[in-house]
């Protein structure tokens, strides 16, 4: 029952804090309202794993997590280099850049506009427990085949925020460029890809979470014994939920970390733009 008092006296504590903190200004303000909640977050957890008494099948507690991810820590990073480095990063970085390369042909000709975008849109809808099997068949069991998932779902998020963006510029703008003699390459490379980039980097930060999502549930389908989604699969079978959690842990602070670091480098490309002004 002592755990149960203790997780509320914080939980208390830490809801005075995030509301005075809530109502000043500054950065320091700004970071430490996160960090309290989350820190609050995982003390109750364990107050209510231990007080009530709840079976580590069910729910292992935070502690029991973090010790099985300081004694598994060797098999968690192989399995952040199979899934996150080589199928996850790998299909990121061929599927955005051929998204980014056939946006820039759809928009110079329409009729590609009209029919590829429709089938985009179909594909995109497409599940991914329809599309992984037939992958894993066709480029094996490595991570070749999870790059493959990973190309599939970002490049049409990617590609539909790369065709509307570069068409965002007003008409006025585009007489200008004319009144400069200004061809179809450097209208784009001037005037409409820097107006396009809140639209690309929009579409990037969207694929950034599609792609772990689709590597690890591509594992589900088949992989070798190292992957994230294999792991998950072979250790609830196993009943070894805290190694669950873990590989689950790993999974959020990579995913975190890609998803932040698009955000910085699209702060630090569109500094110009409104919608960074004041950050």
């Amino acid at each position: 029952m002592s755990w149960i008092v203790a997780g509320l006296i914080i939980w208390a504590l830490g809801l005075w804090a995030n509301v005075r903190l809530s109502k000043r200004k500054g950065r320091m303000a700004a970071l430490a309202v996160p960090v309290i909640f989350g820190l609050v977050l995982v003390f109750v957890w364990e107050a209510v794993v231990r007080g009530f008494g709840i079976s580590p099948v069910l729910l292992p507690a935070p502690s029991v997590i973090a010790a099985r991810f300081g004694q598994s820590s060797s098999v968690l990073w192989q399995d952040f280099v199979q899934t996150v480095l080589k199928g996850a990063l790998t299909g990121y970085v061929l599927g955005c850049g051929a998204a980014l390369l056939t946006a820039i042909v759809v928009d110079r000709f329409d009729f590609l506009r009209r029919g590829l975008l429709p089938v985009g849109n179909f594909v995109a809808a497409l599940p991914i427990i329809g599309i992984a099997p037939i992958l894993v068949m066709w480029f094996g069991f490595d991570w070749q085949s999870k790059a493959a998932v990973v190309v599939v779902m970002v490049f049409f998020p990617v590609l539909v925020n790369a065709v509307q963006g570069l068409s965002d510029t007003s008409a006025m703008q585009r007489d200008l460029m004319r009144t400069y003699a200004a061809g179809y390459w450097t209208s784009l490379w001037k005037l409409r890809l820097p107006a396009a980039l809140p639209f690309i980097f929009n579409g990037l930060k969207i694929a950034s979470t599609l792609a772990l999502i689709g590597a690890i549930v591509a594992e589900f389908f088949g992989s070798p014994i190292t992957g994230m989604g294999f792991r998950i699969s072979t250790s609830v079978g196993l009943l070894q939920l805290d190694l669950v959690w873990a590989e689950i842990v790993v999974a959020a602070l990579a995913g975190s970390a890609f998803y932040g670091g698009v955000a910085l480098i699209e702060r630090a490309a569109t500094f110009w733009h409104p919608s960074q002004r004041g950050r």
